[in-house]
């Protein structure tokens, strides 16, 4: 799967909005058909779903639908109305295998949404084999829990770790909540830098202006590279050198340090 650092959510019945979309440069493209559409527009905006997909595709952007939860009225039809071209289908509220089984099913990478308290305990019992990646919904999240939702994200801290944990044990790439006042740059950098420091492979956007900030956090800098790299020889080094630790720029190094700095490079390709 393509690396996914910004995935902006647009809404499917506003091919106007999908149009414009692309010009921010973000990794993935969302048409949703859920949160984002009214229930008496759900059926028009499905049907019309092939010209938008298009647009983004033209534009040189990957592109997936989130269709609406397994076992809703919609939810069916959103799966048998999904148009060629899309790079997955993001199906949300996802909590049980019987549940990943029905979209795993078609043949399509899945995104999956883990949106509940039931999904976030039970996550790492279930993705797995047809799941490309998953996201942690903290709004949807709170309300299933019946908590509050506060800046600093400690009400949801326990279960982001453990959506991140159980995709780390799936082998899949997670994807980090929304941050809702599209507005606060700050507010989104920190929630992205404590994403990435989880293991989280990228955030959602819900505004294109939050696009070159995800992308911004979950890129290394020319400093983390030049230290990764660095580092490595030196660690090299000290291995042909018949050392399995060593100093460097004040800090121990092992194996585990070392092994983490050609991960950062790796994830470059």
């Amino acid at each position: 799967m393509t690396r996914w650092r910004s995935i902006l959510f647009v809404p499917a019945n506003r091919p106007d909005l999908a149009a414009k979309a692309p010009r921010g440069a973000p990794d993935l493209i969302v048409l949703d058909l859920e949160d984002a559409v009214p229930p008496q527009e759900k059926a028009l905006a499905r049907e019309g779903l092939a010209g938008p997909v298009a647009t983004v595709r033209d534009a040189g952007v990957a592109v997936a639908v989130r269709v609406n939860p397994v076992g809703t009225e919609w939810c069916q039809a959103d799966l048998d109305g999904l148009p060629d071209g899309i790079e997955a289908v993001v199906v949300p509220k996802l909590d049980t295998p019987e549940h990943a089984a029905v979209v795993t099913a078609r043949g399509l990478p899945v995104m999956a949404g883990i949106e509940t308290v039931r999904g976030a305990v039970t996550a790492a019992d279930w993705l797995g084999d047809g799941l490309a990646a998953c996201y942690f919904g903290a709004e949807d999240y709170i309300t299933d829990l019946g908590g509050m939702r506060t800046p600093g994200n400690d009400e949801v801290a326990t279960a982001r770790a453990m959506v991140a944990m159980a995709a780390r044990l799936a082998g899949i790439p997670a994807l980090d909540m929304i941050t809702v006042d599209f507005r606060d740059d700050e507010r989104f950098r920190r929630e992205a830098s404590e994403a990435r420091a989880l293991g989280y492979a990228g955030k959602m956007c819900i505004h294109p202006a939050q696009v070159a900030l995800a992308n911004e956090v979950f890129t290394p800098s020319p400093d983390e590279l030049d230290r990764a790299r660095r580092l490595l020889a030196a660690y090299d080094d000290a291995v042909s050198a018949g050392r399995a630790t060593l100093a460097f720029e004040g800090e121990m190094v092992d194996e585990v340090i070392a092994r983490r700095a050609r991960a950062l490079l790796a994830a470059l390709h």
